[in-house]
């Protein structure tokens, strides 16, 4: 097995610690200082699903435009452009502009350098001004920040989950919008805020990796 190298570390704009990127032999992972691994880029299954479940559903639509909160290593943007035509408009809003450096130099080549598509769009931004800024602009908003509703790595992303956070997506989303939420975990408390925010809810388990891995949960919350 390959000893993990530090190949560079990131603040995390607001006093929200440190990222930190390692190299395992052919591989990466995305820690956080004093914490857990967030994102590895040998189990990105469940990252494919969120895309691939949500996009599949708003791909026939005109001009069809998606919202990605978190960049990740790119695996989520990647999946969202393989489910999409070529008149699809991909935003993407990242909070670490280092992350969006990294996507753009040593892991893009993991992901297929979705960056490089020219219907991907990148605002180094909190997705919540985002959401706050746009009204029905969104066919889809992926939302693959921290680990879901029990967050990890900027106690702000709380917002995002809270239900003034649902509200300004569902302002969002245009008719008929959906909102995708990875969650590291199943939360039923938020299911039923998300109800209550006048969603129509479908929950899908997925795994990290393929039929294998980690249990993972995405939420489809439909604009009726």
């Amino acid at each position: 097995m390959n000893r993990p190298e530090l190949i560079d570390t990131a603040p995390i704009p607001g006093n929200g610690g440190e990222l930190r990127l390692f190299r395992e032999g052919d591989h990466f992972a995305i820690k956080i200082a004093g914490g857990g691994e967030l994102m590895h880029s040998r189990t990105h299954g469940s990252e494919d699903k969120l895309a691939e479940i949500t996009c599949t559903r708003i791909a026939a639509r005109p001009q069809p435009r998606v919202l990605i909160g978190g960049l990740g290593m790119g695996f989520t943007l990647a999946a969202a452009l393989r489910h999409l035509g070529s008149n699809a408009d991909v935003v993407v809003a990242e909070l670490v502009p280092a992350v969006v450096e990294w996507n753009r130099g040593p892991l893009g080549e993991h992901a297929g350098n979705p960056l490089q598509d020219p219907r991907a769009s990148v605002r180094v931004s909190d997705v919540a001004l985002v959401l706050k800024s746009e009204k029905q602009a969104f066919d889809a908003i992926l939302l693959d920040v921290d680990n879901g509703p029990q967050g990890l790595t900027h106690k702000s992303n709380d917002w995002l989950y809270s239900f003034a956070g649902l509200e300004a997506a569902m302002s969002a989303l245009r008719p008929g919008g959906v909102l995708a939420i990875w969650s590291a975990g199943p939360d039923p408390m938020f299911t039923i805020r998300l109800k209550k925010a006048r969603f129509l809810v479908e929950e899908v388990p997925v795994r990290a990796h393929g039929n294998k891995g980690a249990r993972h949960l995405i939420w489809l919350a439909w604009k009726r």
